[in-house]
């Protein structure tokens, strides 16, 4: 079997991975001329390394990363409100360790891998506009055949029109800054500080060497041209000021920064169409409250990979992945909603937040076991 995949971010080259492993022939368009040192820090959750654990890439992942040892939700004066432990307690509940590593570092490992299978990566293509009819691919004035085409080009996928018609991603009315500063500690904790209409999480990557810097804030427009535009780091502190000794701490630290606007889709239809199919972004575009934009697409490449292995059509990939993913993104978009609650309830929440950790401390794990215990290597496709 000869599939083409239109994109390698992580879920297009983690799919090429899988379904070379089984013996699939791939090839992976790239716009971009080389994969290079594009993005910031990103958060690999347990049912995500569980996916990376069966590529047998999860220790070169934990190199490349830090494993963080809790997540800490505090308010915007520092007061805490919650913690989820992770380390072996993670192991223990979901059976995985998350890891945050640099985006950068995940795309070589996975290209990497790609090219140890016979994987043939064909960067510099212009596959912008790229068009798929009955399995031949046309793209850059080229025209090749294939079995199977998979759109894995993004939240902007010109692929996905194909199958759901033509529809732009809708801006969320929120806009984040991305940073990296040098981590002055020894510390892995991931923390998230969550204030009205705006929060602020960091946490070490790079071995510990990096701190990346998120900060999300509430923003009526986006007239931004791409998907980041450099910004002044004096904007980034303005709209944190006098918080807490600890943000400022951080963002006094930032020297460069960028900006990028939120934008998400509404759940889609139908994933697939004939002989195109659609992974990641392209399909199922994540808002990053919950920091499962990159591990649903690890989803999506095992759950396809399986699904060809089983020499079952790609609906059954769809009829699996569709109700999961759709409840990712709903979830998402209802974290960002508690994340940024503003008066007159705000005080409720955070004294709900406080009490309900100190009774039941497990109780933030809990509500996520359904997200990070759930593991798709374990799934078996109906053939």
């Amino acid at each position: 079997m000869q599939i083409a995949i239109v994109g390698a971010g992580i879920a297009g080259l983690a799919t090429a991975v899988a379904c070379a492993r089984r013996g699939v022939q791939v090839t992976v368009f790239e716009r971009a001329p080389e994969l290079g040192e594009v993005g910031a820090g990103i958060q690999i959750g347990a049912n995500g390394m569980a996916v990376l654990t069966a590529l047998g890439l999860a220790d070169a992942v934990r190199r490349a990363g830090v494993s963080p040892s809790a997540v800490q939700m505090r308010s915007a004066d520092a007061t805490p409100l919650m913690q989820i432990a992770m380390g072996a307690d993670a192991a223990r509940r979901w059976g995985h360790v998350p890891v945050n590593l640099h985006r950068a570092d995940l795309i070589t490992l996975l290209a990497d891998a790609a090219r140890a299978a016979n994987v043939q990566l064909v960067t510099g293509v212009d596959v912008g506009g790229a068009q798929a009819t009955d399995g031949v691919l046309h793209f850059g004035g080229r025209t090749e055949r294939f079995d199977l085409i998979v759109g894995a080009d993004g939240v902007r996928s010109s692929l996905r029109a194909q199958i759901a018609g033509v529809s732009e991603p809708r801006y969320t009315g929120h806009a984040a800054w991305r940073a990296l500063i040098p981590h002055q500690g020894t510390g892995t904790v991931t923390n998230l500080t969550v204030g009205r209409d705006r929060h602020l999480v960091t946490y070490p990557i790079r071995g510990g060497r990096m701190l990346n810097v998120v900060a999300v804030v509430k923003r009526r427009e986006w007239t931004g041209e791409g998907w980041a535009q450099e910004d002044d780091p004096d904007n980034l502190r303005a709209a944190f000021a006098n918080w807490n000794d600890m943000a400022d701490a951080v963002l006094a630290q930032v020297r460069e920064t960028y900006l990028w606007g939120l934008f998400d889709h509404a759940p889609l239809q139908n994933w697939s169409r004939g002989k195109l199919v659609l992974v990641g972004d392209a399909c199922h575009p994540m808002l990053p409250f919950l920091a499962q934009g990159a591990t649903q697409g690890l989803e999506d490449a095992w759950v396809l990979a399986e699904t060809l292995a089983a020499g079952a059509p790609v609906s059954a990939y769809e009829a699996e992945r569709k109700p999961r993913a759709t409840r990712v993104q709903r979830a998402a978009r209802a974290q960002g909603r508690l994340d940024h609650v503003g008066f007159p309830w705000r005080p409720f929440v955070h004294l709900g937040m406080r009490g309900v950790g100190a009774v039941a401390p497990d109780f933030a794990a809990r509500r996520f076991d359904w997200l990070y215990a759930h593991d798709v290597t374990r799934t078996a496709i109906p053939n």
